[in-house]
């Protein structure tokens, strides 16, 4: 198989990854954009009527103006706006094409994906954190009835369903559902609902809770799912309730085995934070830089889109400095 090379690849089209390609094109590099799914892929995954947390134009990168209908965009909104980022800067994307290995090499670094074989100088993971779903590890988990993705409530009108999670994503599911008519219960670990949540959503989920028209369980958690029933282990012991599905809003994290491949260290705390630069986002693997909220391991709640589309200049600012610099002087 014929092996390209690239002076930069960028494993990850969300909006960070778009950033350093942007930044890559500004600084003339030879580079290429990775995808192994859509364009944007998580917020693509996003729940279909979710509403950012952050205003549009903290959200805005390349000098292309973010216009939403409200201060704080939607999902569509936000799509749409990605895709004509894309296509302002023509940046090279190569979709559905998902990195399966990667190497550290003298020259840089060889990295296999599902179509092809690339040898690259420099890397930079900007893969998120959305792929992967924090497993509850309980019994039934597997069964169709559970999901760790959310779209839209239609499916859900008339049934019985339990929610897992106090946070935004959870909260959001919750009163969506119970609008369109599910029986709704959630089940939080924790002894209320996360103060985090956002300002307007937050008293009108504690309101719903506190009038019965949301069951809530606090300081619960599932014990096991059942083909028709869930058990909870609440404070008052064992409860055995209906269910048909069940909505797990137990968060992500991020693709540790890509950074595992290449040594990159993480932090011995709860955090795994990865091990890199604040200054220039590299790592500790040399050539292998860091972008968005993967840098944040498994701490999800300080990396947002907002505060890391600085990572793509700082990025490629160290690298058109390092190839300006040469590596060795001929004796």
């Amino acid at each position: 198989m014929h092996m390209k090379k690239l002076e930069l690849l960028i494993i990850g089209a969300g909006p960070i990854g778009l950033a350093c390609g942007i930044e890559a094109k500004k600084n003339n590099l030879d580079y290429l954009i990775v995808e192994k799914g859509v364009l944007t892929n998580s917020i693509y995954n996003y729940p279909v009527n979710m509403t950012f947390f952050s205003t549009s134009e903290k959200l805005e990168m390349g000098d292309i103006p973010f216009m939403s209908i409200s201060n704080k965009p939607t999902r569509p909104e936000a799509l749409e706006y990605y895709r004509r980022i894309v296509k302002h800067y023509q940046l090279r994307i190569n979709l559905y094409e998902e990195v399966l290995q990667l190497e550290k090499k003298d020259d840089g670094f060889r990295v296999n994906t599902s179509k092809g074989v690339y040898l690259a100088e420099k890397l930079v993971l900007a893969t998120g954190f959305y792929d992967l779903p924090n497993t509850m590890n309980v019994p039934g988990e597997d069964l169709p009835k559970v999901t760790h993705y959310y779209k839209e409530p239609w499916p859900y009108i008339g049934q019985k369903i339990i929610v897992v999670g106090g946070g935004n994503s959870a909260v959001d599911v919750a009163l969506e559902t119970w609008r369109k008519g599910a029986e709704v219960t959630m089940v939080v670990m924790k002894p209320e609902i996360d103060q985090t949540v956002k300002y307007w959503v937050l008293p009108d989920i504690e309101n719903r809770i506190r009038e019965g028209s949301i069951k809530g369980y606090f300081n619960t958690t599932i014990k096991e799912i059942r083909q028709d029933e869930v058990v909870l282990n609440t404070p008052e012991g064992e409860v055995t309730i209906a269910n048909d599905y069940v909505l797990a809003m137990t968060g992500y994290k991020p693709n540790f085995a890509l950074l595992d491949q290449l040594g990159v260290e993480l932090s011995l705390d709860e955090k795994r934070q990865p091990c890199y630069d604040d200054s220039s986002q590299e790592s500790n693997v040399p050539g292998l830089y860091l972008a968005g909220v993967v840098c944040g391991g498994l701490n999800t709640r300080e990396f947002f889109i907002e505060n890391t589309i600085v990572h793509a200049r700082a990025i490629i600012e160290d690298i058109v400095k390092k190839k300006a610099i040469p590596s060795k002087v001929e004796k």
